[in-house]
């Protein structure tokens, strides 16, 4: 073990599939016990910038909390999802093409929040506050929206850990997609909390927020 704590988030696999209904208020990181409180007593020091530096090339470094989470590569079912979701978000509110615009989406950007290292699998700014990419290894501007694709190995970090963090930073809306079930959970901040607001399964075509503008074809997330 290292000097400080560090969870490798692929032993969470016993994490059980999780599903909440419309309006439901999430206490963010209350839903699962993500491993991010120290131990009492402990006098390891808190992980930073040069763990996540130093972690092995094949797995997707975090730091929440003082803790460092390495996930493995996403499989083939969550990249499909993930993929889908910004080739159907980047014409219309990226380039502005069949679509309002006003939006800058990134795929796993690196976003440091005060003490905090995070990787969602996508991350939305609005324009008005991010006009540009600044000239940096990472962003340090909390994204207006983000999009967390779920999997057994993650999913308890997912909602527990990130998104407290998420709620924290004021991070306006977060999608869940669970490509296994076929589901999309959109949570909206909602004081200190999120609240699921809207939830789309299967083929059907949803208008899910902040992206309301257009149907989004759900569909699209779960083609092989």
């Amino acid at each position: 073990m290292e000097p400080h704590e560090i969870t490798d988030v692929a032993r969470m696999d016993h994490a059980p599939p999780y599903r909440a209904g419309r309006g439901r208020r999430l206490v963010t990181g209350d839903c699962f016990d993500a491993n991010v409180e120290p131990m009492a007593g402990a006098a390891r020091p808190l992980a930073d910038y040069g763990d996540v530096l130093r972690a092995p090339p094949h797995v997707v470094a975090e730091v929440l909390f003082g803790t460092l989470y390495q996930s493995p590569r996403p499989a083939a079912p969550h990249s499909v999802a993930a993929s889908a979701v910004g080739e159907e978000l980047g014409p219309p509110f990226k380039r502005g093409r069949g679509g309002p615009g006003g939006w800058m989406l990134l795929d796993e950007p690196e976003i440091h929040l005060g003490e905090h290292i995070v990787v969602p699998d996508l991350g939305g700014w609005r324009r008005e506050r991010l006009p540009a990419v600044p000239d940096a290894a990472y962003f340090e501007l909390a994204p207006d929206w983000v999009c967390e694709v779920l999997s057994p190995s993650t999913r308890a970090l997912d909602r527990g850990a990130k998104l407290k963090v998420y709620a924290e930073f004021k991070v306006g809306f977060a999608w869940f997609v669970e490509p296994l079930e076929q589901l999309v959970e959109v949570l909206e901040l909602d004081g200190p909390t999120y609240r699921i607001v809207q939830t789309a399964e299967g083929d059907a075509p949803a208008r899910l927020r902040p992206f309301d503008a257009i149907e989004f074809p759900v569909a699209a997330l779960w083609m092989r």
